[in-house]
């Protein structure tokens, strides 16, 4: 019995410290994984928006497409932004995701609304 303990003892923290991904990976329409590049020197804010506008900063501030999606994954939102204000106002309150992408690199940022 403690050898089935410590098993699963062992098995959880091996998880936990070995079984977690720091780096962001897709997969692309061939079924091949890839690496995605991060946005440089990403910055949105205010988090949590109260005004219904959230300010949207990168290093090349180019255009940039905004999916925003809930938190169960379902597709929400999706614009171009070319400047840095994007006007949430029609959303409801909550928690959502919003995904960057800008010159094929991505961010990926949980988003609260109140």
């Amino acid at each position: 019995m403690k050898k089935g303990y410590f098993l699963i003892f062992s098995l959880l923290i091996t998880t936990l410290f070995y079984g977690q991904i720091s780096d962001t990976y897709e997969l692309d329409q061939e079924s091949s994984v890839t690496k995605l590049q991060e946005i440089e020197d990403f910055i949105m804010y205010p988090n949590p928006v109260v005004n219904g506008k959230l300010f949207i900063n990168t290093a090349n501030n180019s255009i940039k497409k905004i999916q925003i999606f809930d938190v169960l994954g379902k597709h929400i939102f999706t614009t171009y932004l070319s400047g840095k204000e994007l006007n949430l106002s029609k959303l409801n309150s909550g928690i959502y995701i919003l995904k960057i992408n800008e010159e094929n690199k991505t961010a990926t940022r949980k988003l609260v609304i109140k």
